[in-house]
């Protein structure tokens, strides 16, 4: 993702007829388009992401004569189904979490337009001759996952007859065949209760799990991810197996899922015994009851048996189960322009207790100085961006940039921090020696 630069400011003067000392009249530049994630309705897959993977919004235009702006560029909206989660891959953070209907966020911030001339005149600066170059846009590579929305999760091992499940009660049509990992991909389909038309719910058939699955086993844990967003699950049992039993089938997938993530664990869950409609199957419900201490559904989804039933206990639930988990807005950062927290110097630099708290005071300012290989470097996001928006090839630029550092209190920052005459200094990727 690759944000627009802000366009530069412009340096230039008034040149009109019966206009004396015209002053300077250089517009600013207009601001880069930034790149959101929004979702989209009806959006269902990240497909569009395997053909286009670069995202470039434009760059916001130059300054012009008479103090006119540069026009700024729209936002690069790319659109993603409902339930995608954005990471950083540089350091791993969550970007956002897009799990609301029209939820959106920026992921790329466009740069903002330098100010022309004509921004910096005082009464004792009337003809300044230098301008600010426009802030270049963020850039940042992400991963992006769909975590499906589904009130209802359909778990189970394979060829238990989730798929077969829901075709008989929605409209989705899944693949369905006699052999194990049929299903692929999740599917989802809307399930609409007879004379409950309130109660309707969205059920999703996840692809079969084994034991194992949480460290790659089978499928892995790829579609595990899509049960955290469900608010409850139906365990589908297979009671009449050709080989291990039913106890043992539900043991493993209950270990899987407190295995992958605890809070799984602790879902609702309705247990749905299936195939009841093959011989022996009533032995085995019978002793997954006796495992879990209580009665459990019976169903048959090649017959419709008891599916009703289970449809109605699946509603029930979702009347008093809570939202699906998401995370709160303060636990990621929606941009990498966001404040740090001041960064520790190195074990190998031993700060005095007046470097440490020119240290602590800096941090309150908005800035950080540290040592780092014999340099001292000045972090902080306003004074990196205004050194990467000063004209360094500018000698009027320069003197205004060291004016700034002087009164923000850069300058005697560094003094308490240690920094003499010939100490080298970094602020973003600008080095310069310090001069008392």
């Amino acid at each position: 993702m690759k944000a627009g630069n802000g366009g530069n400011g412009l340096v230039t003067f008034r040149r009109e007829k019966y206009v004396p000392r015209g002053g300077p009249s250089g517009g600013d530049g207009g601001n880069g388009g930034s790149v959101i994630f929004q979702v989209q309705p009806g959006l269902r897959t990240l497909l569009d992401f395997r053909y286009r993977q670069r995202f470039l919004a434009r760059n916001g235009e130059p300054g012009g004569p008479s103090n006119r702006a540069g026009k700024a560029s729209e936002d690069l909206v790319v659109t993603v189904p409902q339930g995608t989660v954005i990471w950083d891959t540089e350091d791993g953070r969550l970007v956002a979490d897009l799990a609301g209907e029209e939820q959106s966020a920026v992921v790329a911030r466009g740069g903002r337009g330098g100010r022309g001339n004509a921004r910096f005149a005082t009464s004792t600066e009337r003809a300044p001759t230098f301008a600010e170059k426009g802030e270049p846009g963020e850039e940042r590579s992400v991963r992006v996952e769909l975590r499906l929305i589904a009130d209802a999760g359909l778990i189970g091992l394979p060829n238990a007859g989730k798929s077969t499940f829901l075709s008989r009660v929605s409209a989705a049509r899944p693949k369905i065949a006699d052999y194990p990992f049929t299903t692929l991909e999740p599917n989802l389909g809307v399930v609409g209760i007879p004379g409950r038309e309130e109660a309707a719910f969205v059920l999703a058939d996840i692809p079969g799990l084994i034991k194992g699955a949480h460290a790659g086993s089978g499928l892995g844990d790829k579609f595990l991810r899509h049960i955290e967003r469900t608010r409850v699950l139906v365990h589908l049992v297979d009671v009449a197996p050709l080989d291990g039993s039913p106890v043992s089938a539900y043991k493993d997938i209950r270990q899987e899922l407190a295995l992958y993530d605890p809070a799984l664990a602790g879902k609702p869950e309705i247990v749905v015994a299936t195939k009841i409609d093959l011989p022996g199957a009533e032995d085995g419900a019978k002793a997954l009851e006796r495992h879990l201490g209580g009665p459990v559904l019976r169903a048959s989804p090649l017959t419709g048996q008891g599916l009703t039933t289970v449809l109605h206990a699946v509603a029930d639930l979702l009347a008093t189960a809570g939202l699906p988990e998401t995370r709160p807005a303060g636990e990621w950062r929606t941009s990498a322009r966001e404040p740090e927290p001041p960064p520790v110097a190195p074990d190998s630099v031993s700060l005095s207790p007046k470097r440490l708290a020119a240290s602590r005071l800096a941090a309150k300012r908005g800035f950080a100085v540290v040592v780092e290989d014999g340099v001292f470097v000045v972090r902080g996001l306003t004074a990196e961006r205004t050194v990467v928006m000063t004209d360094l090839e500018n000698p009027a630029g320069l003197r205004h940039l060291q004016h700034v550092l002087k009164r923000r209190g850069v300058v005697r920052a560094l003094r308490e921090a240690g920094a003499r005459t010939g100490s080298p200094v970094r602020i973003g990727d600008f080095e310069f020696d310090f001069l008392e």
